[in-house]
């Protein structure tokens, strides 16, 4: 296991995510420049684009806490260079932990446990989670511009005061990924998984993701009914850290 974090967390890996970063983190630079040069250009005011620019610079790092939480999450199976390359340019921690998670599943392993993992495991992992994210790109590039039209043409939303399908498939797809999940964490407890030969109950996961469920449904009740909309900011970051939280007590007793 030594040899395998070593090799994930080796100074080559470190030196290519950190090109990458440079050259993201330059291309924003960038555009910020152009941007506030335009602002200026068309008359606004510099000390209006000065106010905008700090409150969105203070308002991304609580969201940026829970893809903080990713990243230790994942660089314990996958290495610190490669978590934090997905989860800095394209990456959203809910898709990043659920396809890693599926793709060791899906080649034997019990999950993304570092004893577990290979070298072969890793560039199977990283292969599936990169091609994955791809197919967004490729949506973007080819059909964005289409779908923005058709959404700024002709919005059902402001015609029936509905949401139109967009909203109900990501609904759906969302419930269907916490269905599974949650129908894997039942499984677990109720009928055991193989460890070492024999089976073994294991309530953790279940519990753990009660606890998120009641600190999500609590932020999402300040949201929804006390208006209280900056929550929203950081709430699956807060619930994330509660769960966490939860977690260690438990083991702890």
């Amino acid at each position: 296991m030594r040899d395998y974090l070593s090799n994930v967390n080796s100074g080559v890996l470190y030196l290519i995510v950190g090109c990458v970063l440079a050259f993201i983190t330059v291309m924003c630079v960038i555009f910020l420049v152009k941007s506030y040069r335009a602002g200026i250009k068309i008359g606004m005011d510099k000390q209006v684009l000065r106010k905008t620019i700090i409150a969105s610079a203070t308002f991304t790092l609580l969201p940026s806490i829970s893809i903080l939480l990713g990243v230790i999450a994942l660089s314990g199976s996958l290495g610190v260079p490669f978590s934090w390359l997905r989860l800095s340019v394209i990456g959203a921690l809910q898709y990043e932990l659920n396809v890693a998670e599926m793709a060791a599943q899906s080649i034997g392993l019990a999950g993304l446990k570092p004893e577990a993992m290979s070298m072969e495991a890793f560039v199977t992992i990283a292969l599936v989670m990169t091609a994955g994210i791809l197919g967004g790109v490729v949506c973007c590039l080819f059909f964005l511009k289409k779908y923005l039209g058709k959404l700024q043409k002709s919005p059902k939303k402001e015609k029936t005061g509905k949401p139109g399908f967009g909203a109900h498939a990501t609904t759906a797809m969302f419930v269907g990924l916490c269905g599974a999940y949650i129908g894997a964490y039942i499984g677990e407890a109720v009928t055991g998984r193989a460890v070492d030969g024999g089976l073994v109950r294991d309530f953790m996961p279940l519990i753990v993701a009660a606890i998120a469920a009641a600190a999500m449904l609590v932020f999402e009740y300040f949201i929804q009914k006390k208006g209280k909309a900056i929550l929203e900011n950081f709430s699956l970051a807060a619930s994330m850290l509660i769960a966490m939280a939860g977690a260690v007590i438990m083991g702890m007793l």
